[in-house]
């Protein structure tokens, strides 16, 4: 079959060339015109946008690519969706989308005729019509391509467990010099040719970025084959500006690609693979920037040039030259073979596209939640840790939820994956690997643990690569999580902000289906790196998911192994949302039973009586409330110091695990209400805040709720080093003491006894000091505190 493919026949060229001249007539039309569609007059300037915004250089490429991977999916019905690197190439995508019909089902407003084609044109980059990006908005897309860099990435995760797709990732050569994109060439050390579909890169070399040329474009070939081929890839190169030579040269090239691919497949999927990891084919194409747009401006080149990059002639409406020029330029596509009297694209056009779902804008693929299934799983209360009485049990609670996702995979072995910048044990989630090895297709030693070619535990040492593949498996319908180091979430956080403001429109497009949530998973938390140091001690992702529209963010802060459980069970069970889980890896006093846990975390905070002073008839005279692991151990501490030492303060201990539940409900569909924030924190009482992150995150989410200056937020502040645990609290002053201090200081009445016991506290911290220089561990009564045990160790 490749071999049929490689040759056009004339029709099948007639189709593409007509194709490929009315995507680049419709990029140039969504660019420049707001009237007159379809040239029925000469131009004038009333026709022209009065802001000219969009890019042009890297458009004829794409729709070269796209014309001939419609025909290979003619011919073969081979299922594709493409991915679009250079995402600013986004008016060749909606040409791509509008002449396969499928623009105007979703969208009936832009019909096929002239008024449709006069609607397509006007929204584009316009007010309100659509972005200039292949966006949300686009259909067939998984990949906006805004931010550069991930389109490998997602492409990886869209075939994983996904046998029969062919992803088509298009990646810019100026995309190719940023950090994820370098990373992502190694994703077929990870691909399977037995259970995963085929990733077919075509790495688009047009010289040049927005302002000078591009470092691949510019090395000689033979590097650029060492470099890709280092990678692991069998390279095809193409290239030239002439046609219909071009066309038939691409035809070929795809054919040999695809030919490769099923082989690899087949050969696999029969049996008569021996492990090795297969050389996938990469394209390497090689077209002028701008191919086909204005060749000089002014005596200035632009084809080829970085100029032809966004808008190659600005001005027409003031210049009459410029005017003409961009006449000639559009008239030099032949509109009127491409479209018929109505404004309908002619038949030679339309017969290209492939039937139905087929399409590549029409792709189910592309629009996961059609593909998803739910996961099954397990009962969450089975994995339950005992809890008889409060704070005397230590356990390493991320190990629980080890034990469940190594169910979830055993129950769900085409549809979840666990993603982790290989730190899978050290993150206590090893349990995975009782039923599933690390996925791996390089060369496997036999000192080598848990690694191999059936694996499905994603690691790889690339925060981008985890949280991108994670990406492309959920927007194609499968479920999983992205488990990380607290501090090292920030290399991949801009893909968290991506990825929301992604969901976040395609909450607004009815036709977009609701996904798989992005799961992700923080341990190895700040609090508890105080042998590693400074440079893995920051939770600054929370302040980062913040900042996401309410309807997608939520964060959670699970004080125990019972409440992760219950947490993680939601989540991997919601749809369209990013939920960041915080909680820490290391041994943690346990607080609730599984009843309990799950009564709190469905009501995303409560007042835990059996912690503080408070009886609950009258307001207390101060709330020690916390949001975290290791800062609901000092808070509740800090109120066991109270009860033995100044027993007539009455303090409530308020414990948050749903971080978004302190906001308003018209702010957050999780806040609470106001009478329910009430019954937690009065209306008048003073709260000393025990926060996890950074303190200011508290001061915002409380905003607008009464009296939010009473609120006195203790967080991390950049303190660290490397240290004891309890050392990490001192410094960043939420210890027992200092929230005891705090109390002290800020409680409506204080009994007799107040001030000897902020003498106290003063001396025990003095006392610490020199205890951990001397020592080089925390004090015992510190190190082995569990609730009851003060009045013993006082």
């Amino acid at each position: 079959m490749a071999r049929e493919l490689a040759s056009l026949s004339e029709e099948e060229l007639r189709q593409i060339d007509a194709w490929w001249r009315a995507n680049n007539y419709l990029t140039v039309g969504q660019i420049y015109l707001r009237a007159n569609p379809l040239l029925r007059e000469p131009l004038r300037p009333e026709h022209i946008k009065p802001r000219l915004l969009g890019h042009w250089g890297t458009s004829p490429g794409l729709a070269l690519v796209y014309a001939h991977v419609s025909r290979l999916i003619r011919r073969t019905g081979q299922e594709a969706i493409y991915l679009a690197g250079p995402g600013h190439g986004g008016p060749a995508l909606v040409a791509a989308g509008y002449l396969e019909g499928t623009y105007s089902e979703i969208y009936p407003r832009v019909g096929q005729d002239e008024a449709g084609l006069l609607r397509l044109f006007r929204q584009f980059s316009s007010p309100g019509g659509i972005p200039s990006h292949v966006s949300v908005t686009t259909p067939g897309s998984i990949h906006e391509g805004g931010e550069l860099g991930y389109v490998l990435v997602h492409a990886f995760g869209a075939v994983m467990d996904n046998p029969d797709l062919l992803a088509v990732a298009v990646v810019g050569d100026g995309e190719a010099e940023t950090g994820p994109l370098e990373g992502s060439w190694k994703g077929v050390s990870f691909l399977n040719p037995v259970r995963d579909g085929a990733v077919l890169p075509v790495l688009h070399l047009n010289g040049a970025k927005i302002a000078g040329p591009t470092v691949l474009a510019r090395k000689s070939r033979e590097e650029v084959r060492s470099l890709l081929a280092g990678h692991g890839y069998e390279l095809i190169e193409v290239e030239g500006d002439d046609l219909p030579g071009m066309h038939h040269r691409f035809a070929a090239a795809l054919a040999q690609a695809w030919g490769t691919i099923r082989g690899i497949q087949h050969r696999a999927r029969a049996g008569q693979w021996d492990g090795t990891r297969p050389r996938w084919p990469l394209i390497v194409l090689r077209t002028p920037k701008g191919w086909t747009g204005p060749d000089e401006v002014d005596g200035v080149r632009i084809t080829g040039t970085w100029r032809a990059h966004q808008v190659p002639l600005s001005g027409v409406r003031e210049n009459p030259e410029h005017m003409a020029l961009l006449e000639r330029w559009l008239r030099s596509y032949r509109p009127e073979e491409l479209f018929d009297a109505d404004g309908a694209p002619t038949p030679p056009v339309r017969d290209l596209a492939p039937a139905g779902d087929l399409r590549m804008s029409a792709s189910p693929h592309a629009n996961g939640g059609r593909l998803t299934r739910d996961l099954e799983l397990p009962d969450f209360r089975e994995y339950a840790v005992e809890v008889p009485e409060p704070a005397r049990l230590r356990a390493e609670s991320t190990r629980k939820l080890g034990e469940l996702l190594r169910d979830v995979y055993a129950r769900n072995p085409d549809r979840f994956r666990l993603f982790c910048p290989d730190e899978t044990n050290s993150n206590r989630l090893g349990a995975v690997f009782e039923v599933s090895d690390r996925a791996f297709m390089e060369q496997v030693y036999p000192h080598d643990v848990a690694i191999g070619r059936d694996g499905r535990v994603m690691e790889v040492l690339s925060e981008h690569n985890c949280h991108g593949w994670l990406e492309g498996y959920t927007l194609t319908g499968r479920h999983g999580m992205f488990a990380t180091y607290e501090a090292f979430a920030m290399v991949s956080a801009s893909q968290t902000v991506q990825h929301g403001k992604w969901l976040q429109e395609a909450t607004r497009l009815p036709w977009r289906a609701r996904v798989p949530s992005l799961n992700v998973l923080l341990t190895s938390t700040a609090w508890r790196n105080d042998h590693n140091g400074f440079s893995h001690q920051g939770p600054g992702l929370i302040q980062t998911v913040l900042t996401q529209r309410g309807d997608i963010a939520r964060v959670y802060l699970p004080p125990d192994a019972n409440c992760l459980l219950s947490v993680a069970d939601h989540c991997l069970r919601s749809r369209s949302y990013i939920n960041l889980i915080v909680i820490d890896k290391q041994p943690q006093l346990q607080w609730l039973t599984m009843d309990e846990a799950i009564e709190h975390c469905t009501r995303g905070a409560g007042i835990w009586q059996w912690a503080g002073t408070d009886d609950g008839t009258s307001d207390p005279d101060i709330v020690l409330a916390c949001a975290g692991d290791v800062v609901t151990m000092e808070t509740v501490a800090a109120a066991n110091i109270l009860r033995d030492r100044l027993p007539g303060l009455r303090a409530r201990v308020v414990n948050v695990v749903d971080l978004m539940a302190l906001q308003r409900p018209k702010d957050h569909p999780h806040g609470m209400s106001a009478v329910r924030f009430a019954e937690l924190f009065t209306t008048n009482v003073d709260v000393v805040f025990a926060f996890h992150g950074y303190p200011g995150a508290i001061h915002q989410l409380v905003h607008g709720r009464p009296d939010a200056d009473r609120f006195r937020v203790r967080g991390f502040i950049e303190e660290g080093t490397t240290t004891t645990p309890f050392d990490m609290t001192v410094r960043n002053r939420t210890s027992r003491y200092h929230l005891v201090m705090d109390a002290i200081n800020n409680a409506r009445r204080l009994p007799p006894g107040a001030a000897d016991l902020m003498a106290w506290c003063e001396a025990k911290l003095a006392e610490h000091q020199a205890y951990v220089v001397e020592h080089l561990e925390d004090m015992p009564e510190v190190r082995d505190w569990s609730l009851g045990d003060w009045a013993r160790r006082g």
